[in-house]
């Protein structure tokens, strides 16, 4: 069995999570996954080959280009075997400006070498995903329906910040910080904002993450 370093595989990753969600430029993304790659959407079906996968992700990610990744955590694999596990929020900022619209997701990834990925699997939650699909559909027609148009990025946590250039590292050294309830109300499904005792400034595109890229 071909292993490596875990610090390669964690490098490998904070590329993959940069390139991906915090740039959302998917064509370098893409480019990141071996010719050959198996790609388990458990959802909406498996796969194979780096150009289906360009084919099948860059009109999605246009389609629901109100969505945006927020990190909660990732794990590679301490054996050096180039598995990662990692999850997630996938995230809509309410069209009234105030809250955000959550659903999660879980992805493994298997490490190839060379910064390559040859397979990931990924995991959500179907039924919130649509719960929190109609809510966002209601809450356009209440407050802003050209909101999807403007591809807001307005909360990404409180934590550590990296930004499209140079790293922003806010407050102490990474810790864990709790989630915020799920709750319905007058703006459909929402989460409290994190908690977590960082210091916090704007920034045009910040991720919650444990790392500088």
């Amino acid at each position: 069995m071909t292993t490596w370093a875990v610090q390669e595989i964690e490098e490998a990753f904070r590329h993959f999570w940069n390139t991906g969600m915090i740039r959302e430029d998917w064509d370098a993304w893409a480019d990141l996954f071996t010719e050959d790659v198996v790609y388990e959407e458990r959802v909406l079906g498996t796969m194979v080959g780096r150009e289906t996968v360009r084919a099948w992700i860059k009109p999605l990610m246009e389609k629901y280009g109100e969505i945006y990744g927020v990190y909660d955590w990732h794990l590679v694999n301490p054996s050096g075997n180039g598995s990662v596990v990692f999850r997630m929020e996938n995230r809509r900022d309410h069209p009234s400006g105030e809250g955000y619209m959550d659903f999660p997701g879980m992805t493994i990834l298997q490490y190839a070498g060379n910064g390559m990925w040859s397979r990931e699997e990924d995991y959500w939650a179907e039924k919130i995903s649509v719960q929190c699909y109609l809510a966002y559909e209601k809450a356009l027609k209440q407050h802003d329906a050209r909101h999807r148009e403007r591809r807001t990025r307005l909360d990404w946590g409180n934590g550590p910040g990296v930004d499209q250039g140079a790293c922003v590292v806010l407050g102490a050294p990474a810790r864990a910080a709790p989630r915020g309830a799920l709750s319905a109300g007058p703006r459909g499904l929402t989460r409290s904002p994190r908690r977590s005792g960082w210091s916090s400034r704007s920034c045009c595109r910040r991720a919650w993450a444990p790392w500088c890229p």
